[in-house]
């Protein structure tokens, strides 16, 4: 166990706590859920510093890092789906590109290919983040909730376009490089 890791377990054990606060709707749980969310935020940003900066990217890193994000995330939108904050088909578009993309992401690790996070799958995080916080405090700031709906939106179109960019680099390099390497092997 090292900080990265730590980190990554904590961002796991703030979801429920993160879930409870926001759907108990006791006074003041809009602030302090939109607290609990950005320290998770915060634990995901701190946890890539440290394993890169200290050389200490390990296995299990690998594994629970993208795991823990897609658990807070989706605990977030599916929150705000029971808040009545956000249409629940835009979060079923959200959470279905996640666990296509990580069922890809396994399938081509299954057969040794790496298939690493792109810029456009960090663009995607960084507005999902961005949209959770202000559609989470939209109910004491009514202002943010337009401006939030649009970044979700956005968040909903940047993840169709990942979600296909993902597919397409699967093809390329698990399914056309086992044609091409079965094509090897046949002529040898």
């Amino acid at each position: 166990m090292n900080l990265p890791n730590a980190l990554t377990l904590l961002r796991m054990f703030l979801v429920p706590l993160l879930v409870v606060v926001l759907l108990t709707r006791v006074e003041g749980h809009v602030y302090l859920g939109a607290g609990i969310f950005g320290l998770a935020v915060l634990t995901d940003y701190l946890d890539g510093y440290f394993a890169r900066r200290r050389n200490e990217v390990t296995r299990l890193g690998i594994l629970l890092d993208p795991l823990a994000d897609k658990l807070l995330i989706a605990a977030a939108l599916l929150s705000l789906v029971e808040m009545g904050l956000v249409p629940a088909w835009m979060v079923m578009i959200i959470l279905a590109r996640e666990l296509a993309v990580t069922a890809l992401r396994n399938v081509a690790a299954g057969k040794g290919v790496l298939i690493r996070a792109s810029r456009l799958g960090k663009t995607k995080m960084v507005a999902q983040v961005t949209a959770v916080l202000m559609l989470m405090l939209s109910p004491v700031q009514p202002a943010l909730g337009t401006p939030g709906l649009v970044v979700l939106w956005v968040v909903v179109l940047i993840t169709l376009w990942s979600g296909a960019d993902y597919f397409l680099r699967f093809w390329r390099d698990v399914v056309r490089g086992a044609r091409a390497e079965q094509g090897r092997k046949n002529d040898s």
